[in-house]
């Protein structure tokens, strides 16, 4: 698929999916697959101000970090995402429209960066990282959430073995903290999202590496 394919059918893709996704949301950050993320980013970058959330959807993250006392500014590619999200909008909390590939922002304008299972909608990871490192102050921090094996939305991907065009990579967590320590950036912290069912008494003893690999998203905080 052509570089221009790609980002036409994953914006589309988003465009048709923000209904479903808004009616989800506020469960999924409170009590659901994302009711980690803000606890994990507050544990490691509590002393960060300026925030940029980037493929923030409906952008109820974004308020939540919010609520925290972050100055946010909420981005994603989707138009019908960003015009639900600008629903909250308030000082120090605001929205715009943009893309991963191109970030609509100034070098070193923030000083943390949130990035929750948006990284994976990319053709290119690497030059995705490198729009991150950019917008990011010098010593500033990077949270990354990226689908683990076990994700559902994974199947999107599979279509790849029949020789199909698809619009998810399959970059694993291991391949994601790669990436980073190639780029220099060091890994402050780390945490795992399971499926229900999976208890801590099932991966306490494991190594991160297995603890990678059973994760619907494993949760990095990098510092660049």
């Amino acid at each position: 698929m052509k570089s221009s394919e790609w980002h036409t059918s994953a914006k589309t893709r988003w465009e048709d999916n923000a209904d479903h996704w808004h009616s989800k949301s506020v469960e999924m950050w409170t009590t659901g697959s994302r009711k980690a993320v803000i606890p994990f980013f507050h544990e490691y970058a509590g002393k960060a101000r300026t925030v940029a959330d980037l493929g923030c959807g409906d952008g109820y993250g974004s308020y939540l970090l919010y609520e925290k006392g972050y100055w946010v500014t909420g981005m994603d590619f989707s138009r019908n995402m960003i015009e639900l999200a600008k629903e909250q909008e308030r000082d120090n909390l605001s929205f715009v429209q943009g893309d991963l590939n191109s970030l609509p922002f100034d070098g070193g304008q923030f000083d943390a960066v949130m990035a929750i299972n948006s990284v994976e909608w990319t053709e290119n990871p690497l030059h995705t990282l490198n729009e991150i490192e950019r917008i990011v102050r010098k010593d500033g921090f990077i949270c990354i959430g990226l689908l683990g094996p076990t994700a559902h939305p994974r199947e999107n991907a599979y279509p790849r073995l029949q020789g199909k065009e698809v619009i998810c990579n399959t970059m694993m967590p291991w391949e994601l903290e790669k990436l980073a320590q190639d780029k220099g950036w060091k890994t402050v912290g780390e945490d795992y999202i399971y499926k229900k069912g999976v208890k801590p008494t099932h991966t306490d003893n494991l190594s991160n590496e297995l603890k990678q690999a059973l994760t619907f998203t494993t949760l990095f905080m990098f510092q660049k």
